[in-house]
């Protein structure tokens, strides 16, 4: 039989999975000595089996009878008792801390008869009715679900008609009044008596603390943490101690360091006479710890021992809460403390001085999602701000800029030195050219993997999307948030780490972390404001540069310019993993594709060909020539040929139009062919229409115009005295006879122009896996293709059914509250379905080529959770976009060393 109860001596720190976070340090405490109110757990394994039969198991109340048994023996005293009794706090505690859990209750056992007992127990009649009063409050808001306020109203109102200041300030007999009315509030509210019986109201908090497990709070924080919903929370029933008994009694909370900087010295506040939450309530003013070293000289001085005990044997950052109980000290919890992002890197590399952790813990103390926060630029918190609106946070930084509606005008006003704000409902790749030119995109549609917030990541662009407070006018170019609207060119903020949008102008702070990333160490500092930037940076330096040198994976980007290389190149990057080649066919491009698109003969075909040709190759010539001696590995044209030609029924208006009005000319001529073209082209759905490879074997020349710019280019850089590591990856293949196809038009390109330029060209050929048929005959893929890269958006799109522009939004937020998703496969890589078929494409593709180079080129590549599951499976590299890599880098150091991933189901 399970064992559901256990004393603290029971226990220890290891075990947080049965005896939840508190309980487990609880017992740690009681192990090492200190001094531990005695008590009990109630594990997390009673919690399931109640979540799971809506009853607690019967074996749960007979041990709890037991072990309370146990307690009153330990301490002397029994609870309920009318002469000296014994109380208890009962308070939740999960794997996790979870603020969405119960609130704690103090002082069960109290009742209208043991409020007597204490009083004499005491000697101190103003405190037990003090108590007393606590306990109804508590068990009132927290048990009986009855309304806070109802009980704080009548609170202040007796404050106000006794003339009192403080909680303190009220006399025995006020309190004991006040217990009366907080009866009458229960008795109202829940149409029962207040529990007398001691027992009823152990049993009572405990299945509260169970039912706490599913409130909404507790589920919405546990999906924002990506915490499992079947872990359950244990329960910890604990003797209480009284900080509310006098000038030599209290209680406070510290930290062994400080968790807002992560300074090393003694932080915390004090309370004196006073209990439970009382010091983060905020009902009054704390001391701080020199305050209450002066006030309780000697608890402090146990206080300090304590704190530099449990640091030394939790090598870490602690958050305690004590009690000092007429001059006592006890100590209630610790945990592993929270901190900001600063504060993590600082600490981890001050522990690694001190000598209480290596260097491998230290980097398994912080995590990439702490380091891209320290990159990001932020609005001065100091400064005034009107809020508008709030949508999703796509792409962090802070950007402020002019409203422009449209593409053209974005760039357009980006070339006058203006900076802009590009606002549309949804993007689409049209939209590109505004994008690359604005500092920030805002959208009133679409959730975190749209087009906008996709390209934004990529670019490191700032962008909020899902605004749907927002009423977006493309046409009128105008904003209507309520009442208020905003025209083009009127000034805006958006926060891509918060999804907050402002009126007007809000003035950011830039990252001395980015400064470092882009300048290097020595230049950062030099410039660093005061001493903590100083540390930061050196912190930050010190764990990033160890990652480089423990981790397996290597970190490329994805880049299609030569700016994104030189900047992945900057931030880190040891090569491109995926060159988009279809943004060099939008703007000024976009005509020869037209003409490719809609020639009739082979001469026209040739012509549009011959003018893309020199264009390609000098945008691979520069690209080659950032990332020179790095693997540049260029994909080829992806995209369905639709999103290159105008839209079907814009199209269709236009010639209608101009027939209607009985229009003439060489222009209306072209519109109808261009028509029947977009007809020809349109598809039911074009994503897994006429796209990718099935492009380069349908069109002709097109995919042959890509590897000849690719050989052409890297010949050049050849001749340059340069060191070209070009790469041809073929897009979207599901057969390997594809992959055939394309690879013999590719060596025999690659023959000619290395005969012809009078070079030795070696360009390998690879495969982008991105269809569950591709992975699942990955052995054979493997005989043709030299490397292959995971297109993971894409695998995940075809392994799920999921159009990744339209589920996000439409029902993701329901498959998440309803526990079909704990997070989106498109954020986080899917380990049971789209992880799995990675997994068989690298053993079954290794195993048909065991020096195949294999990589993801997906959005995963720089999700930190994906980072691990790719490292474990044994890919070679990750590769993710410009602003990532060094999130990307420090996340493969981390994998390194700890072999980090979770299920995300």
């Amino acid at each position: 039989m399970a064992k559901y109860v256990y004393d603290f001596s029971e226990g220890n720190k290891d075990q947080k999975d049965l005896l939840g976070g508190k309980g487990a340090n609880l017992a740690e405490m009681t192990r090492l000595g200190l001094p531990v109110p005695p008590g009990f757990i109630i594990t997390t394994e009673a919690c399931r089996e109640y979540m799971t039969s809506g009853a607690l198991p019967a074996e749960v109340r007979v041990e709890v009878t037991m072990a309370l048994r146990r307690l009153e023996d330990a301490v002397g005293r029994s609870l309920g008792d009318f002469h000296d009794p014994l109380l208890v706090s009962v308070r939740s505690g999960a794997k996790f801390s979870m603020p969405g859990m119960m609130d704690t209750v103090l002082n069960i056992g109290l009742n209208d008869a043991s409020v007597q007992g204490l009083a004499k127990f005491s000697d101190d009649e103003r405190f037990a009715w003090d108590s007393y009063r606590r306990l109804i409050q508590m068990f009132g808001k927290t048990v009986l679900d009855i309304d806070g306020d109802k009980f704080a109203h009548a609170l202040d109102a007796m404050k106000h008609v006794r003339g009192a200041a403080a909680d303190t300030d009220l006399n025995a007999k006020d309190l004991e009044e006040l217990v009366e009315q907080f009866k009458t509030i229960v008795r109202d509210e829940t149409g029962r008596e207040f529990p007398q019986h001691p027992r009823e109201q152990l049993d009572l908090a405990i299945t509260a603390v169970f039912n706490s497990w599913n409130t909404d709070r507790a589920r919405l924080y546990r999906r924002r943490e990506r915490i499992p919903n079947d872990l359950g929370t244990a329960v910890n029933v604990v003797t209480m101690v009284f900080g509310n008994l006098g000038s030599d009694s209290g209680t406070g909370v510290c930290f062994t360091r400080d968790p807002s900087t992560g300074m090393t010295g003694d932080y915390g506040d004090y309370l004196p006479n006073a209990q439970g939450e009382d010091v983060v309530a905020g009902i009054r003013n704390t001391l701080s710890l020199a305050d209450f070293e002066k006030l309780d000289p000697t608890s402090f001085a146990d206080l300090r021992q304590a704190m530099r005990r449990l640091e030394t044997h939790y090598r870490d950052l602690c958050d305690i809460e004590f009690t000092v109980e007429r001059g006592k000290l006890w100590m209630l919890q610790t945990r592993v403390g929270k901190r900001t992002a600063a504060a993590a890197f600082r600490i981890a590399t001050q522990l690694v001085d001190e000598h209480l952790i290596t260097l491998d813990e230290a980097l398994e103390r912080v995590t990439g999602a702490q380091l891209s926060k320290l990159m990001f630029p932020q609005f001065d918190s100091e400064a005034k701000r009107t809020l508008l609106a709030t949508g999703m946070a796509a792409s962090p930084g802070a950007a402020v800029g002019q409203v422009v509606f449209d593409s053209v005008t974005a760039q357009a006003w980006a070339a006058e030195g203006k900076a802009v704000i590009l606002v549309r409902r949804e993007t689409n790749p049209d939209d590109l050219g505004g994008m690359i030119a604005a500092v920030g995109v805002l959208t009133s549609r679409g959730g975190k993997t749209s087009h906008a917030a996709v390209v934004a990541r990529g670019m490191g662009t700032t962008c909020v999307v899902g605004a749907e407070k927002l009423d977006v006018n493309v046409k009128a170019k105008e904003i209507k948030v309520g009442k208020r609207v905003i025209g083009e060119g009127e000034v805006i903020a958006i926060d891509g780490s918060t999804g907050d949008i402002f009126l007007g102008d809000v003035p950011v702070v830039p990252s001395p972390v980015v400064e470092y990333l882009e300048e290097g160490l020595e230049v950062a500092l030099a410039h660093a404001a005061d001493e903590d930037t100083r540390d930061l940076v050196e912190a930050v330096d010190r764990i990033l540069t160890h990652a480089d040198g423990v981790r397996r994976l290597r970190v490329h980007a994805n880049a299609d310019t030569a700016e994104d290389a030189h900047r992945a190149r900057i931030w880190g990057a040891q090569g491109i993993g995926l060159c988009r080649t279809e943004h060099m066919f939008l703007g000024e491009r976009r005509v020869l594709i037209e003409r490719l698109i809609l020639a009739n003969e082979d001469a026209e075909r040739e012509a549009a060909l011959a003018a893309l040709l020199p264009l390609q190759r000098a945008d691979f010539i520069d690209i080659l020539e950032q990332m020179d001696g790095l693997p540049t590995t260029i994909r080829l044209i992806d995209p369905p040929l639709h999103e290159f030609l105008p839209d079907l029924t814009e199209m269709s208006v236009k010639v209608a139009l101009a027939a209607e009005r009985g229009e003439t000319g060489a222009d209306v001529e072209r519109d109808k062919v261009m028509l029947a073209a977009v007809q020809r082209m349109h598809e039911a759905n074009p994503m897994l229409g006429l796209r990718g490879v099935r492009l380069g074997i349908v069109v002709p020349g097109l995919f042959a115009l890509q590897i000849r710019a690719v050989a052409e280019a890297a010949a050049q850089r050849l001749r340059d005295g340069g060191k070209p590591h070009a790469e041809i990856m073929i897009p979207l293949a599901a057969s390997v006879m594809e992959l055939h196809l394309i690879r013999d038009e590719a060596e025999e390109i690659l023959a000619e122009v290395s005969a012809a330029e009078g070079v030795e060209l070696h360009i390998p050929i690879g495969a982008m896996i991105e269809l569950p048929r591709a992975a699942l005959t990955a052995d054979r893929m493997a005989g043709v293709a030299e490397f292959f890269s995971f297109g993971t958006n894409d695998l995940t799109q075809t392994t799920w059914g999921f159009s990744r522009d339209d589920v996000e939004s439409a029902f993701f937020p329901e498959y998440t509250e309803r526990g079909v998703i704990s997070v989106s496969p498109f954020e986080t890589v899917d380990r049971s379905g789209v992880g799995r078929l990675v997994r068989i494409a690298v053993e079954e593709g290794r195993a048909a080529r065991p020096d195949i180079v294999l990589g993801v080129c997906g959005e995963h590549g720089g999700d930190p959770e994906s980072i691990h599951f790719f490292h474990e499976v044994g890919l070679d590299y990750v590769s993710c976009s410009p602003f990532r890599v060094p999130v990307a880098r420090l996340e493969a150091g981390r994998a390194s060393v700890s072999g980090l991933g979770s299920d995300t189901r």
